[in-house]
């Protein structure tokens, strides 16, 4: 490897989001040498093969560390290969999940080790926090957008275990500001529902566009918790990846912000997106939400962006419901494709 090509590290590199990450990062620059860090607990290599198929970037020619980021010794790793940016996706996603220590371990421990390292380094870090810090805000009550400050009440305790992350930022920019010391590169983006190509393997953690999608393909049924009237902000994967990257750029401003479209759409508008997609005409049948959800589920959520404009200078480029179109037409399509060739 030539001593001035450009490098970046991406942990979670194999999961869904990451695995786009790299292979845009490979579209931007190509001759850019890119370390996954996975430990390949929910992740696959086959991710990363099918966003550079996706992609058109060739294959894969990376590096892969198949390693809990715990496990790395960070600022010497850093300091040998220098890298351009990290970006730190790496993470126990499953909002289901309630074993504490586990999902803490994971996800909020390693965390002050890279966060130190970087800054030691002065490499930029970009890692993924989550619109599950959240929890269930008093201005969700009144569908008003989340801003940044009305996290903290988490539902679950991966909602915590990245306001820990948060958190671990906040308190480093506060002694560093009271230090009279500039702010170091740190972006940390809390990703509201992402959907889109890629994410077939998160299983149950998949996004509503995809499973209601398969679902109207396989049995022509759609079901919904009564009313459908839940709303998300829903925000394709293409748009959280240009985001991510954007974190990276000399001269943002360093600090936390929303990764959402800004928008909601409600279950039944995904229903109505898919229906215009596919040309059905499938109307949602729906069932009671089971009482251990209704105190821990997020009824609404939805991502002030105002801050991310002016922050990180970025705004999405989709519109929910459109990608939401796009992506439904491409998983029927693989779907008629399966089914030719079975």
């Amino acid at each position: 490897m030539s001593s001035n090509q450009p490098t970046y590290i991406v942990t979670g590199g194999a999961g869904f989001i990451g695995s786009n990450l790299v292979a845009k990062l490979m579209s931007n620059e190509p001759d850019a040498h890119i370390y996954v860090v996975d430990d390949f607990r929910t992740g696959s290599y086959a991710n990363i093969v099918e966003a550079c198929e996706r992609a058109g970037v060739g294959p894969f020619k990376g590096s892969v560390l198949s390693d809990s980021v715990g496990d790395l010794s960070w600022q010497p790793a850093l300091l040998g290969l220098q890298p351009k940016a990290v970006f730190h996706l790496a993470a126990i996603t499953d909002t289901l999940e309630f074993d504490e220590k586990k999902m803490l371990d994971a996800n909020t421990e390693p965390f002050a080790e890279i966060l130190e390292s970087c800054v030691e380094c002065d490499i930029p870090l970009v890692y993924a926090s989550s619109a599950a810090t959240y929890g269930s805000p008093a201005v969700a009550d009144d569908r008003i957008p989340f801003p940044v400050d009305a996290a903290g009440v988490p539902n679950n305790v991966y909602g915590f275990s990245k306001w820990l992350m948060d958190v671990e930022v906040m308190r480093f920019f506060a002694m560093r500001e009271a230090a009279g010391e500039s702010l170091p590169h740190v972006v940390g983006l809390r990703y509201f529902n992402v959907f889109g190509p890629g994410e077939a393997r998160k299983g149950k953690m998949a996004s509503m566009v995809m499973h209601l999608t398969n679902q109207i393909l396989e049995t022509g049924t759609a079901r919904l918790f009564k009313m459908g009237e839940h709303q998300r902000d829903q925000i394709f994967v293409e748009d959280v990846v240009g985001c991510t990257i954007a974190g990276a750029v000399k001269g943002i401003k360093p600090g936390i912000y929303n990764l959402g479209s800004g928008q909601t759409t409600s279950f039944n508008d995904i229903v109505d997106a898919i229906n215009d997609a596919i040309g059905t005409k499938v109307v949602p049948e729906y069932f009671e939400m089971p009482e251990e959800m209704v105190s821990t589920y997020q009824h609404y959520t939805c991502a002030d962006m105002s801050e991310t404009k002016s922050g990180v200078n970025w705004s999405p480029a989709w519109s929910p419901i459109d990608a939401m179109i796009r992506y439904a037409r491409q998983i029927a399509t693989d779907h008629a494709d399966i089914r030719t060739h079975s």
